[in-house]
């Protein structure tokens, strides 16, 4: 007798531990720019990603098993991400992550596309944390692709309300940008929003992207046409390049930014940059301190620029995880997909979700203003973001395209 129990208990360990063998763990692929000149904003992805899914692990993963993060450097460019996509699908990645271009996004979004049309079953998610360009939710939609950032639209039109109820706004705005989806979705957007905003776009520009090092020209133009605001949505040094040119020029505008708060942008801008707005999706001086502390003792430093969205997006896929049970099986990412569709995130300024018909966050924005005093000071400056206004998710969003036809799965 005693030898059946044992032999009962033998099976029952290896029964366990053939369970424990067969757990399939979820497999996120981070593609990313990690080296080069984009290098420091797709660690910031990393980073923040990498944070949240440490939460997860530490209450006991997904799926019997601890969630797996893959690092794919795309070197900066679409073709180094399409090759870290085929590398990724071939290792086995469930979810794909990007953020820091919309080109390199457009170019993930429809490898994952054709993977999932050739690969039925076998699915691949895209999780898009900061590529805004508009065609991503609109003709380039698919079932897939979630969307984490915002749009020019919903920058743009945070902007305009929050300068115009401050009085800085005025009646003539210049729209410069930078040549390319993103940028002309910007110009498109500024334009859109004249009427609203009581302001006449008195000229534009499309200009080469970072590879312009004196802007004078263009501020001489800006000048002739004498402008209250400029509005843009150029970032690196294009915007740092632009705004010191309108400095030492002595030009007296004012500046509404979309990424004015990307890392080093306030050292190098200096007092240029005070006074100017930016229209961002979190301010953290409105956030709760405690899991900025937890952040800062994890990570070394408080989250900065696109850190926190990614949170918020990361947050939103434990959400959807958390009411999926595979029993250890096979990963299914057509229903975290679904589940994805449902999930919601209370924040500190409201609600976040996902709108199912392209798959866009529905998320608040917040616009501030640079000046001293603020409770996070930036780039060991004296000055930082103060919240200005938020603008509710509800009334940020914009109707679905036209152009977005997504079909759903069976």
């Amino acid at each position: 007798m005693r030898a059946m129990k044992t032999l009962a208990v033998a099976a029952a360990v290896l029964s366990l531990g053939a369970a424990e063998v067969r757990a399939e763990p979820l497999k996120i692929g981070i593609i990313e720019s990690l080296s080069g000149a984009q290098t420091s904003t797709g660690r910031l992805f990393a980073t923040a990603a990498q944070y949240v899914v440490d939460q997860i692990n530490a209450e006991g993963g997904f799926n019997g098993a601890p969630i797996e993060v893959v690092e794919y450097d795309n070197a900066g460019g679409a073709t180094g991400a399409a090759d870290r996509f085929r590398q990724a699908a071939a290792e086995g990645v469930h979810i794909v992550l990007q953020g820091a271009s919309s080109a390199i996004a457009g170019q993930i979004t429809e490898d994952v596309r054709r993977h999932n049309i050739r690969n039925p079953g076998n699915e691949v998610l895209f999780m898009n944390l900061g590529a805004e360009a508009l065609e991503l939710t609109g003709d380039k939609c698919h079932f897939y692709h979630f969307r984490f950032t915002t749009t020019a639209p919903m920058r743009v039109n945070a902007l305009v309300s929050a300068m115009a109820e401050e009085g800085d706004l005025g009646t003539r705005v210049y729209s410069i940008n930078q040549n390319y989806s993103w940028g002309r979705d910007m110009e498109e957007a500024i334009l859109a929003a004249a009427e609203i905003g009581g302001y006449e776009v008195v000229d534009s520009d499309l200009h080469e992207v970072n590879r312009i090092q004196d802007f004078s020209p263009f501020v001489a133009k800006i000048r002739a046409s004498q402008p209250d605001t400029v509005m843009t949505g150029n970032w690196s040094n294009d915007l740092l390049l632009l705004m010191k040119a309108a400095g030492d020029a002595g030009l007296d505008v004012r500046f509404g930014t979309t990424f004015l708060d990307q890392v080093g942008n306030l050292a190098n801008a200096g007092e240029t940059a005070v006074g100017h707005y930016i229209a961002h999706l979190v301010n953290l001086e409105l956030e709760d301190e405690a899991w900025i502390a937890d952040y800062e003792q994890a990570t070394g430093h408080v989250p900065v620029y696109i850190e926190p969205q990614t949170i918020n997006a990361i947050s939103m896929l434990r959400e959807a995880l958390s009411g999926l049970d595979f029993g250890g099986g096979e990963i299914d990412v057509t229903q975290i997909a679904l589940a994805l569709e449902g999930a919601t995130l209370e924040g500190a300024n409201g609600t976040l979700s996902i709108r199912p018909e392209d798959h866009q966050v529905v998320t608040p924005v917040v616009v501030s203003r640079v000046a001293e005093g603020a409770k996070y000071p930036v780039d060991d400056t004296q000055w930082g973001f103060v919240p200005v206004k938020v603008v509710a998710a509800e009334e940020a969003i914009y109707p679905v395209q036209d152009s977005c036809n997504m079909e759903r799965p069976d």
